[in-house]
């Protein structure tokens, strides 16, 4: 378990605007916040030094110096946001407060209450996380390219993701409202790169199809496959899962279904939660249903092992 990133789903699908080297910073936080139980409180701030840095991302100090100074100066500025399962919007900042100690090639942070919610308190079954291990985006140069990693890796077992609304996807990789507005620009400057570096250095391969509504895109899905073969799960495909599916999962799962956001698309009506669940329940007789379901199922813990050891 050493050096692995764990993220609530909610934080890998937030809105932000971080730097590559912010996001390297806060990936090393948020591994070493859960590994040493430090930057929790103001009492017990984490410390992050250059020469971790420089060691984790095969970088010259130099390059470490400067990107603890960019962290100290912009870090504390930024923000991202939260959707929540009601539709409402949380807004935090990453960090709540930072001391660069300039000739200890070092910084001190303390995270902010709502980055340690969503890195720590996780169960794995009220609260779907995302984890993967550092080594996979170390050598990644694009910011790009890790924020669609994480992104991808939330269906890695499903291996293939619903559509990215492209407006969405877009704020998700932290691009600017003016930045790359024409899908060919988006394509060519923004995700191709990014896909060709998670294809070259990580453990996931994926191409993306272009989703339409009349003759615009309407965004993006992906098809993934996981290149450590040892780790891949075996007969994950739908239409396996689905016979093997039995009465009592089915409807454990539907009313976990029946609270994703995502699925709001299904709902009829002002029909309640309950009688949602019974209605999902009911679709997932149907082979077809079941494997349009099929990310979702995996995204709300199905073919998932016990993750009790993530609980902090």
């Amino acid at each position: 378990m050493k050096d692995v990133i764990v993220k609530s789903n909610k934080l890998v699908e937030a809105i932000q605007t971080l730097t590559l080297s912010e996001t390297r910073l806060v990936q090393l936080a948020i591994i070493d916040a859960r590994e040493k139980g430090h930057g929790l409180s103001p009492q017990h701030p984490l410390e992050l030094k250059a020469e971790r840095y420089a060691k984790a991302f095969n970088v010259t100090l130099d390059a470490s110096y400067s990107s603890l100074l960019e962290a100290e100066q912009n870090l504390f500025k930024r923000q991202f946001t939260i959707t929540n399962d009601d539709g409402t919007f949380t807004k935090s900042r990453w960090i709540q407060d930072v001391n660069y100690q300039k000739g200890e090639g070092k910084i001190l942070v303390t995270l902010t209450r709502v980055l340690i919610d969503h890195i720590t308190r996780i169960d794995g079954f009220t609260q779907y996380f995302t984890q993967y291990h550092l080594e996979q985006t170390a050598n990644f140069t694009s910011v790009y390219a890790i924020r669609l990693y994480e992104l991808l890796a939330q269906w890695r077992t499903a291996r293939h993701t619903p559509e990215f609304e492209i407006n969405k996807f877009r704020e998700q990789l932290g691009i600017g409202t003016n930045e790359y507005s024409r899908v060919e620009a988006f394509k060519r400057r923004v995700l191709e790169p990014a896909l060709l570096q998670i294809n070259e250095f990580s453990d996931l391969t994926a191409k993306y199809t272009k989703q339409k509504k009349g003759r615009s895109i309407s965004g993006f899905s992906f098809t993934l496959k996981v290149t450590n073969k040892e780790k891949e799960p075996k007969d994950v495909t739908p239409s396996k899962q689905y016979k093997k599916m039995t009465e009592s999962q089915r409807f454990l799962f539907a009313k976990k279904l029946a609270e994703l956001s995502e699925m709001s698309k299904y709902s009829v009506g002002t029909e309640s939660y309950d009688q949602f669940a019974v209605r999902i329940a009911d679709m997932l007789k149907d082979e077809q249903k079941f494997v349009e379901l099929y990310p979702y199922l995996v995204k709300v813990g199905y073919l998932t092992k016990s993750q009790s050891n993530l609980v902090m």
